[in-house]
């Protein structure tokens, strides 16, 4: 709650408790003495709640830096019993000097006990009712600095969560970059001009990781714009081994999904089934929506998927000579196996938790079908 509100609800609290004294005092009076001046009793309640109000302000002026030691209720209440001698000494001379000065202004004298008797009296009195608001002020101060410090764990856990994202994200960058200067590399040995339009086709793919800049999500459409460039890169490595069908539901292309989600996915099938066999190799990528999520796939009619378990984070290709157990994405010949897969896993948990999943499955009819699902609103 804001300061200046939870300042308005300990006031509104205070005037109410006071003025239930006033009318309790009324009542009492009015049965007691009927027909008597009512203002009485009002003064004497009033007067008590001026005084009051006054000593606990000043305490609580005086006693900020108390707050410190919350963690001692020991420490902290010892602080808070140091007040109780002003309220001994200040309260009877002010409370009972407001009443006197009254009764003299209406013609009228104030009696009370004898002073000694008053003392002890009101002391004892005003002691327990100290004692109450100060169990009450730990109790709400208490409550709101673990308020405080759950909202600053998960302010810090955030940014933590914010930053291991980052780390992510900007991970995947040398890693795609890497992989497609070794596509160029390649081509420039046997056909320079296609080198070329690669290279131009690369500077897109740039352009676009540049547009998302540091941002964790951007719409579909961005990402798809990323993801059919990379595409046409590696498409002009394998010319002729390789056709790619798009299947998009235009009604998301607004709809947010992580940065460099679907290029470790295509990245995956042209580094363990399309450079692995001659032959032409299928490719289908789609953004549908299924079962109120957004689901995002890529599937191939040649790869297989590595290992015995099939939800392993590897792709194979098809048996046969020359090819060998599937890999991540990212166990290619750079320094950092097992970056893709692995590393879209760990972004999808840091944004979704556990509303987004990244399943790998073998085809029915042959080959791999990757496929992320998405929280999607309807």
């Amino acid at each position: 709650m804001p300061t200046p509100r939870r300042h308005l609800v300990f006031i509104l609290a205070w005037l109410l408790f006071w003025s239930l004294q006033v009318v309790v005092a009324v009542q009492d009076f009015m049965r007691n003495e009927p027909g008597a001046a009512l203002w009485k009793p009002i003064l004497w309640e009033s007067s008590s709640a001026l005084v009051c109000t006054l000593l606990v302000l000043v305490q609580l002026r005086f006693s900020r830096a108390d707050a410190g030691v919350l963690g001692s209720p020991r420490r902290w209440f010892a602080r808070q019993a140091r007040w109780l001698p002003l309220y001994w000494i200040a309260f009877v001379p002010l409370a009972f000097g407001i009443r006197h000065g009254v009764y003299a202004l209406m013609d009228e004298t104030y009696h009370h006990d004898p002073l000694p008797r008053l003392f002890l009296y009101e002391s004892i009195k005003i002691s327990i009712f100290a004692g109450l608001l100060t169990a009450i002020r730990f109790g709400v101060q208490s409550y709101r600095a673990l308020l405080e410090q759950k909202l600053h764990a998960e302010q810090a856990n955030a940014l933590l969560r914010q930053a291991q994202l980052q780390h992510l994200a900007q991970q995947m960058q040398p890693h795609f970059l890497f992989n497609a200067l070794n596509t160029i590399s390649s081509l420039m040995h046997s056909d320079v001009d296609r080198a070329d339009a690669t290279l131009t086709r690369l500077a897109d793919v740039l352009r676009a990781t540049l547009d998302l800049g540091q941002r964790q999500q951007a719409p579909l459409a961005a990402e798809l714009r990323l993801a059919r460039a990379y595409a046409g890169v590696m498409a002009e490595r394998f010319a002729g081994r390789v056709a790619i069908a798009w299947q998009v539901d235009d009604a998301l292309l607004a709809a947010p999904v992580p940065v460099l989600s679907l290029q470790p996915l295509i990245e995956n099938v042209f580094k363990h089934t399309v450079e692995r066999r001659r032959g032409l190799t299928r490719i289908a990528v789609a953004a549908v929506r299924a079962q109120g999520a957004l689901v995002l796939s890529v599937e191939d009619d040649a790869g297989s998927l590595g290992g015995d378990d099939l939800g392993d984070d590897s792709f194979g290709a098809g048996s046969g000579p020359g090819t060998g157990s599937g890999h991540d994405a990212g166990s290619t010949n750079d320094s950092s196996p097992g970056i893709g897969l692995a590393n879209l896993r760990e972004r999808l948990a840091g944004l979704y938790g556990d509303g987004a999943a990244l399943s790998l499955c073998a085809r029915a009819g042959g080959g791999v079908r990757a496929e992320i699902r998405l929280p999607c609103a309807s």
